[in-house]
C-alpha cells in the first residue's frame, strides 16, 4: 500500500510526505557516510511540531531477489506510535521514491500455521480402546479392582 512520495528537492535533499489513517508527517533523509557495509544507506528524519529535525529511522539498501533491482527498507519509530512503521521505498523514473508500507510477518505466527494439528501422530488415550462395558463388573472389570458387589445389594 502506497502511502507516501519522497523528491530530491532544488538543494540535493530527498524530502516527502507520509500518510495514513493515523500518521501524517513530512520526512527528509540525511545519507550515511560510513564504511561498514551493513549501515543504513540513509537516516528518516522527521519534522516536528515545533519545526525541528528529529530522527525516527533509518533504511537500507537492498537488491530484489527476482530482478536485482535496489531499493530503500527499515523502519520508522517514535513513541508516540504504538509500533514501529515498516516501510519500503522504491524508486521512480523520475528519481522520486514510493513509499509503501508492509506489515511484518511473524516468524512464530508461521510456525504454528507449518504445526500438525493437535491429534495428528499422537499416541491413543489410555483406556480409549477399552470396551463401553469396561468396569461395570464381571468380566470386563479393570484389572486391579476387582469385581463390583453393588448389583447384588439392591436385588429387586
Amino acid at each position: 500500500m502506497n502511502i507516501g512520495t519522497i523528491k530530491q528537492n532544488d538543494g540535493g535533499i530527498y524530502v516527502g510526505k507520509i500518510a495514513t489513517l493515523t500518521i501524517a508527517m513530512t520526512i527528509a533523509l540525511r545519507e550515511v557516510h560510513s564504511a561498514n557495509p551493513k549501515a543504513p544507506k540513509f537516516e528518516v528524519l522527521a519534522l516536528s511540531q515545533s519545526r525541528a529535525w528529529v530522527q525516527v529511522g533509518a533504511l537500507f539498501e537492498l537488491a530484489s531477489n527476482s530482478t536485482g533491482e535496489a531499493f530503500l527498507n527499515g523502519k520508522i519509530e517514535d513513541p508516540s506510535l504504538v509500533t514501529p512503521l515498516y516501510v519500503s521505498a522504491f524508486r521512480q523514473d523520475d528519481g522520486s521514491y514510493n513509499v509503501v508500507w508492509s506489515r511484518p510477518t511473524r516468524r512464530r505466527d508461521l510456525a504454528s500455521e507449518m504445526a500438525p494439528k493437535a491429534d495428528d501422530g499422537l499416541p491413543p488415550l489410555p483406556g480409549a480402546d477399552e470396551t463401553a462395558g469396561a468396569g461395570t463388573g464381571g468380566e470386563g472389570a479393570e484389572p486391579g479392582l476387582g469385581q463390583s458387589s453393588a448389583e447384588h445389594a439392591f436385588a429387586g
